[in-house]
């Protein structure tokens, strides 16, 4: 059982992703954060918990994460970094067990009660992501990569890498459509965090309209960081600012 630290933030990524799909970010946030301690998790049906069923609604999700953080002893109240569909699972998180987290930061994610559709997923990519989706393997990795990332100067490295983890974490189809309809159909908790939070985005994200992170953060009086360029994957397009900004934040609210 680890020995409990000042503080521990928790990383969850978003949909049909696991925790080595943040890449360097880990590794890049704990030189920002000196003595904490960086815990990646998976939800279920991604990663190392491929084999289990995600669940149909967000709640599953915060229970599924809940369930890994007991398993691994690790204690609360955490700092978590949540990025889209992870974002989502933060918030409901907050709003179960307010207890459990200490501060949050939410980087492009959306809520449907907020946003339409189409800007919680471009309609732009709607043809392409199937035909991604349909091939599979590294094409589907670059499909991702060219959509979410605007600042890489190569992407077929890290795509090459993706699919490797796919192959050996193989995300099922009933687990992608199961995570595709708890983001759809989530709408928002009742109240806002109750502890402090912070929105990120990216201005340049051709995924989800920028709009939708506006809106989370104006719903719910909540400071918003844009980085101008940076697409929808931020801690991959921008990892030293996203970093910079989230010790900054840290700093603010110890």
């Amino acid at each position: 059982m680890p020995t409990p630290a000042t503080d521990t933030w928790v990383l969850l990524r978003g949909l049909i992703r696991e925790q080595r799909h943040w890449e360097q970010f880990p590794a890049v946030l704990a030189a920002q954060l000196p003595g904490a301690r960086i815990v990646c998790i998976d939800l279920p049906g991604n990663g190392a918990r491929c084999e289990e069923p995600s669940p149909w609604r967000i709640r599953g999700m915060v229970d599924g994460l809940r369930a890994d953080l007991a398993a691994r002893g690790e204690q609360g109240p955490f700092s978590v970094v949540a990025l889209s569909l992870g974002g989502m699972t933060a918030l409901e998180w907050m709003s179960l067990y307010p207890q459990e987290v200490r501060r949050a930061a939410l980087i492009n994610t959306s809520l449907s009660a907020l946003s339409p559709f189409w800007h919680r997923l471009r309609p732009a990519n709607y043809v392409r992501m199937l035909a991604g989706v349909a091939a599979g393997g590294i094409a589907r990795e670059r499909m991702i990569l060219d959509i979410t990332t605007n600042q890489v100067d190569d992407i077929e490295p890290i795509a090459q890498r993706w699919a490797g983890y796919a192959r050996e974490y193989p995300v099922s189809p009933r687990s992608m459509l199961a995570q595709l309809f708890a983001a759809g159909t989530y709408r928002r908790p009742a109240q806002g965090p109750s502890c402090p939070a912070l929105v990120l985005n990216g201005g340049g994200d051709r995924l989800v309209d920028p709009r939708c992170s506006e809106r989370v953060a104006a719903v719910f009086g909540l400071p918003l960081e844009r980085h101008l360029q940076a697409g929808h994957d931020l801690a991959l397009d921008a990892p030293q600012w996203l970093a910079a900004r989230l010790a900054a934040f840290a700093a603010r609210t110890a």
